[in-house]
């Protein structure tokens, strides 16, 4: 048995409608894969690794060397990114075959794709404690714009927060637990739960916004329009550009949010803090997650070759 991957419209071939051109075959996988996924980010990595595949094979049936072959026309891409596409392409065969559109045989061959082997640890991006306390400073904390800017930059420095865990955060969540403030029961990458403690001067910036903007329950953060006028949501891309733009202020091109989970981190760690803990307030599935994370093994600010006396 084969899956045809016919391919749809010239509409889709273009990338300006992700569904629109799909045939029917292709719409089923896709929506299959999709809902087995909790995490809305996966869900869109996984919904671009498809439609890219769909497109590249032209109306090719799916055997392993058009799955070769898509891999190789994505080498310009990094390692991790090409990874989680052959992930999503698993995720497919993986779905078909469940779905009796493949057999058990033909599943272990389509996904007998190697991933590209990442060597070394990716050390990723973060701030000093300096630099972070001079992004902190970058809202203009008198208006209802800074205010909130400041809650999202001080949540992600602060609390570790992914994006995705800020943009949809509910005031429910933040609560008194063993006389401190904590944020209850996130639901964070994997399904995983897990509760963070929130400092007091991420509390105090949090308190500030809620009285300026009138916020009393449903979500914390919203989009403010001209004339100051509260959206009822914000996106996670709108945490993306607040982090972006206020990066670019300090001197510092190429910074994301995540970058500032790390800082917190990296600063957690550097202050003399427990491993296990620092698991706990990442979200992690394991220690060997977190010491990966933190680049443990490896001291950059001290490092060994500093002191080859030449």
């Amino acid at each position: 048995m084969e899956i045809s991957l016919v391919s749809g419209s010239a509409e889709h071939q273009t990338g300006q409608a992700p569904d629109a051109g799909l045939v029917e075959a292709q719409q089923r996988l896709r929506q299959m894969v999709l809902d087995t996924l909790p995490s809305a980010n996966s869900r869109r990595n996984y919904a671009k690794a498809l439609d890219d595949l769909f497109i590249f094979s032209a109306g090719r049936p799916l055997t392993r060397e058009l799955l070769m072959a898509y891999r190789a026309s994505i080498e310009s891409l990094s390692a991790s990114t090409i990874n989680v596409r052959l992930s999503a392409v698993r995720k497919m065969v993986s779905e078909a075959r469940r779905a009796g559109m493949l057999s058990a045989e033909e599943a272990a061959h389509l996904t007998d794709v190697p991933n590209i082997r990442q060597k070394g640890t990716r050390l990723g991006n973060w701030l000093t404690k300096e630099q972070a306390k001079k992004l902190l400073s970058i809202p203009d904390r008198q208006t209802l714009k800074g205010k909130r800017d400041y809650v999202i930059l001080a949540l992600l420095v602060g609390c570790a927060l992914r994006r995705q865990e800020l943009a949809s955060l509910d005031v429910e969540t933040i609560q008194l637990r063993e006389g401190r403030w904590v944020l209850a029961d996130l639901e964070g990458k994997g399904g995983r739960i897990r509760t963070v403690a929130v400092p007091v001067w991420v509390k105090h910036g949090i308190n500030a916004w809620q009285a300026a903007a009138g916020i009393e329950d449903g979500p914390l953060l919203r989009s403010i329009a001209k004339g100051g006028k509260l959206g009822k949501t914000l996106s996670d891309w709108a945490v993306w550009s607040v982090v972006e733009q206020s990066a670019k202020q300090i001197g510092i091109e190429r910074f994301g949010a995540h970058d500032l989970r790390r800082t917190c981190a990296k600063l957690c760690r550097k202050n003399g803090g427990d491993l296990e803990q620092i698991k706990f307030l990442l979200g992690h599935s394991s220690i060997q997650t977190t010491e990966r994370y933190l680049g443990s093994e490896q001291e950059i600010a001290v490092a060994v070759n500093d002191s080859l006396g030449l």
